[in-house]
């Protein structure tokens, strides 16, 4: 049986999780205008290592906030009575699968036809 109350007490906690990494990452980014110190190697290496830094902050903080907007969505499920049932089709979502990602929003059937019509369309 599954505990809706303890997933949607889990998507809080995820959620508040990941709002706190994003504080922490924005308060981590350096200023564009602040440069490091000068590298051994020149210019041109610093400004590839800032180049790469700023591109891995760009990426985590996408996946974080891609992240956020599952929860949210999950959340807000919760609130209309909606949630554990399938944005595709309506039927239930498997208690597994809420129970290993509790923001999931489609049951298996349509996330493996979701899956294949991305691949389907990769081979295009």
């Amino acid at each position: 049986m599954v505990d809706f109350a303890l997933l949607h007490e889990r998507l809080k906690q995820e959620k508040a999780r990941i709002l706190a990494e994003l504080v922490q990452l924005k308060a981590n980014t350096r200023p564009p205008t602040e440069r490091r110190e000068g590298s051994p190697f020149g210019k041109k290496e610093e400004e590839a290592t800032e180049v790469f830094e700023l591109e891995r902050r760009s990426a985590l903080e996408r996946r974080l906030n891609e992240a956020l907007t599952e929860i949210e969505h999950a959340l807000n499920k919760w609130e209309a009575s909606t949630y554990g049932l399938c944005d595709q089709c309506g039927q239930a979502i498997e208690p597994a699968r809420l129970e290993a990602l509790p923001q999931a929003t489609l049951c298996l059937t349509c996330k493996a036809r979701q899956a294949k019509d991305a691949k389907s369309r990769l081979a295009r």
